[in-house]
């Protein structure tokens, strides 16, 4: 027997993820910034902070997105003047990543609009509660 909707983990999550997007989407606008785009420049900031040039491929791993679409994403970012594709002097076939002065003065703002988001969107659930299911739905693995 098929669940109602209001009693499906997965519709509700369905509704929970729409909801959410539109508000990131909402709080990203007025900084030119797609939610993908956000999430990529971010990752590219935070690996720079930590010592880290990363290529596509290691962004791409670490912002879970496919290669392909972040080598896209990633040009967009270069267009707009928030990363630089440097080459690799131990691989010259691959491109490091760097966020520019732009990018860097960009990416805190648009994480501080992220987490004000997330703050109001998860304000009903404790956060360790939240993190922990979270986590365990995205990597059932570990």
């Amino acid at each position: 027997m098929a669940l109602a909707p209001g009693e499906s983990p997965g519709f509700l999550l369905w509704h929970a993820t729409l909801r959410w997007q539109r508000d990131i989407s909402a709080a990203l606008a007025p900084l030119g910034l797609t939610h993908v785009q956000f999430v990529l420049l971010a990752c590219t900031w935070w690996l720079n902070g930590q010592g880290g040039h990363p290529n596509q491929q290691a962004l791409a791993r670490q912002a879970g997105t496919d290669v392909k679409m972040t080598s896209q994403v990633v040009r967009t970012l270069e267009d707009k003047g928030l990363v630089a594709r440097e080459v690799d002097p131990a691989d010259t076939r691959a491109k490091r990543l760097r966020v520019t002065e732009a990018g860097a003065e960009l990416a805190p703002r648009a994480i501080a609009a992220v987490e004000e988001v997330d703050a109001r969107f998860f304000g009903a659930v404790p956060v360790d509660q939240a993190v922990t299911l979270l986590a365990r739905l995205a990597h059932p693995e570990d």
